[in-house]
Formats: structure tokens, C-alpha cells, sequence
């Protein structure tokens, strides 16, 4: 598209490899990322003396933060991603449960409101364990407990209360009966905020560990046709009703009799948009970027067409001798050999550091073929 690029960066991320890639580069802060990932003055004002045009919030930190969003905008930015108030609307969990209740999508059976914790002792009492706790703010796995018996209950809310409180600023916790078994799918969209959306097929995302996945594939191998059906209508159904303008991800979870719950909205690019990408040909940053400057929405439905399978696998500095928590210090050797069928997108090199104080995620290792066979092939 030829844009020029603007990266900013902590102290502890001086560096890494976008630093060095992208145009230009602007130190924001000390390596905590409330003093520079998460410091909304401080990225503002780096876009200010840069002279930039628009502010991408990537898929981290502040992505979904509608304050964010909002003074992206009043200070004169492009915001490359959805309404500030869809952003607020969709990152409350519980109104976005009341969202898709109203847009005729089916929810878990839960409480629509930040609970106590007698309260969440209440509903466990009607519904009977497993369920879960979740984080009103949360996001990408964090600030969510499985709690199987009423003696784990106490511990698992006050932890619940401080992860929500740490990593997103808001402590409030809302509850949901657990399902057994499930399946993890989730929806691609791009929409235009004036009522027209398209999907680009789902993603299965079913391999996880802690809440956070580690395998994502496109076209899902485990559901039926009919079942991904109602999916891609619903996901659609949903942005529609909200009005959704730019990429987002309608995430559901399927039981063993195919019966589908929504779980939540992502308002914002997701890790795995890459497998969408390669199966569709369609590059959804690009979209993005289209969609915030205010570019007419020329993509129909009937443009979109799905041809081949697509895996990525993600790779994290995680120590398995100590149940995958996540190791730092020094990458003495990191070589990203790319091959038929294989893209890695990674973050780091031989030499690099790994931090304690962002994601453990190094990697990306994306495999595409013209079978599922074929992609899992290219990843052996």
C-alpha cells in the first residue's frame, strides 16, 4: 500500500525486530507496560512528533480500549479499527452477551451483571459446578477460572477479581455455567459500521492450554456444514446489529450435540488472521486500513471464496518441566527457516531477549495446502 510505518517501543523491546524494520521508531516508556504499552499519552504523543496519519492498535494491550480509541481520535487520528463506542459496547462482556441476545444469537446460560461473591455462590447453587469465572473487561484468556467444587470457589473469585483488576484495569467478574468438552470456533468479519458484513469463514481453535490457544485452522475439520452455517449467519447477524465497521472475531463454543453458544467478541485483529488471509486471499490489515480512512466498502459477500486448508501453529518461550510457564533470558540460537508452504512470522532472532513482562508468544508458524493433509505435512 505504500505507507510508511511508525513503531513505538519499550525499553525492554529496544531491540527487537519491528523496531528496526519499521520507518521510524519512538522509545514510550519503561518496560512495565503501564508505563509504555499501555500509556495512551505517551503513544499519542509519539504519533504527534512523527507527523502520523493513523494509529493501528495491533492485538494487544490497547486494542480493544475504547478510551484509546476515542483519544486516537480527538486528538486528529485515523482510529484503524471499530467505533469507540461499539469497542466499549462488545468489550463489556456482559453487555455483549446482551447484544447477541438481542441479535437472536444464542448465549450460555450465565448472569448479566458483575456478581459478588455470595452471588456467584448463588447461581453455582441453581446450576450445579462445573462453571466459570470471567473477567467483564477480559480478554484473550486471561482473567478466567474453571471452578469444579464449591470449596475452590472463594479462592478462585478473589484470584479471578485480581487477574481482571491487573491486566485490564476493571476488577468486575461475571459468571457462566461451564461446558463440558467444548469445541472453541470462531468467525471472521469485516464490516463497514454502516450495517453491511461479510465473513471469511471460521476458525477452529479448539487446542488450547490456560485459555490460550496454541493451534488455529481454517475451514474447521470438526463440524458439519449445517453447523457452520449457523455460525457464519450468526457471527454476521451479530455485526450487523452492532453496526460493525472494520475486522472482528464472533467467538462461539460448540457442545458434543452441535449446539452452539456465543462466548465473545473480539474487536480487533486477532493473532491467527493469518490463516484466514491465506485460504481467502484477502488481506484483512489492509481492509483495515481501507475501512479507517473511509474507503467505500466494495467487498460482497459473493467475492469471498475459500480454497485450501491453513494451520498455524504458535510457538512460546514456555519451560515444560514446569508446566509450560513461560522462560526468559537470552535466545542463544533461533533459525526461522521458511519452506514450501510455510510462513513464520516471528519477533525474534538469535540473541534475542525474552522478558518477563510481555507475552511469551515468539512465533508464528503458519502452514497453507491445497488439503488439510497437505498443510499438516508442511508443518511436520
Amino acid at each position: 500500500m505504500g505507507i510508511r510505518t511508525v513503531a513505538v517501543y519499550s525499553k525492554a523491546d529496544a531491540d527487537v525486530l519491528h523496531v528496526r524494520q519499521a520507518d521510524k521508531s519512538v522509545l514510550i516508556g519503561d518496560a512495565l507496560p503501564t508505563e509504555s504499552y499501555l500509556n495512551i499519552f505517551a503513544i499519542i504523543d509519539a504519533a504527534k512528533k512523527t507527523k502520523v496519519e493513523a494509529i493501528h492498535p495491533g492485538y494487544g494491550f490497547l486494542a480493544e480500549n475504547a478510551d484509546f480509541a476515542e483519544a486516537i481520535q480527538a486528538a486528529g487520528f485515523f482510529f484503524v479499527g471499530p467505533a469507540p463506542e461499539v469497542i466499549r459496547q462488545m468489550g463489556d462482556k456482559v453487555q455483549a452477551r446482551l447484544c447477541a441476545n438481542n441479535a437472536q444469537v444464542p448465549c450460555i446460560p450465565g448472569v448479566d451483571k458483575s456478581l459478588s461473591l455470595e452471588e456467584v455462590k448463588q447461581f453455582a447453587g441453581e446450576y450445579g459446578f462445573p462453571i466459570l469465572l470471567k473477567a467483564i473487561s477480559g480478554g484473550g484468556g486471561k482473567g478466567m477460572r474453571r471452578v469444579n467444587h464449591s470449596d475452590d470457589l472463594e479462592a478462585a473469585y478473589k484470584s479471578t477479581v485480581r487477574e481482571a483488576q491487573a491486566s485490564f484495569g476493571d476488577g468486575r467478574v461475571y459468571v457462566e455455567k461451564y461446558i463440558e468438552n467444548p469445541r472453541h470456533l470462531e468467525v471472521q468479519i469485516l464490516g463497514d459500521g454502516q450495517g453491511k458484513v461479510v465473513h471469511l469463514g471460521e476458525r477452529e481453535c479448539s487446542v488450547q492450554r490456560r485459555h490460550q490457544k496454541i493451534l488455529e485452522e481454517t475451514p474447521s475439520p470438526s463440524i458439519s456444514d449445517s453447523l457452520r452455517e449457523k455460525l457464519l449467519s450468526a457471527a454476521v447477524q451479530l455485526g450487523q446489529h452492532v453496526r460493525y465497521g472494520s475486522a472482528g472475531t464472533v467467538e462461539f463454543v460448540v457442545d458434543g450435540e452441535e449446539n452452539f453458544y456465543f462466548l465473545e467478541m473480539n474487536t480487533r485483529l486477532q493473532v491467527e488472521h493469518t490463516v484466514t488471509e491465506k485460504i481467502t486471499r484477502i488481506d484483512i490489515v489492509e481492509w483495515m486500513l481501507r475501512l479507517a480512512s473511509n474507503e467505500a466498502f466494495s467487498l460482497s459477500q459473493s467475492d469471498i471464496t475459500f480454497s485450501g486448508h491453513s494451520i498455524e501453529a504458535r510457538l512460546y518461550a514456555e519451560d515444560p518441566t514446569v508446566g509450560f510457564l513461560p522462560s526468559i533470558g537470552k535466545l542463544v540460537h533461533f533459525e526461522a527457516e521458511q519452506k514450501e508452504g510455510i510462513l513464520i512470522e516471528s519477533v525474534v532472532e538469535g540473541g534475542s531477549e525474552v522478558t518477563p513482562f510481555y507475552d511469551p508468544m515468539i512465533a508464528k508458524v503458519i502452514s497453507y495446502g491445497a488439503s488439510r493433509k497437505q498443510a499438516l505435512e508442511y508443518l511436520d
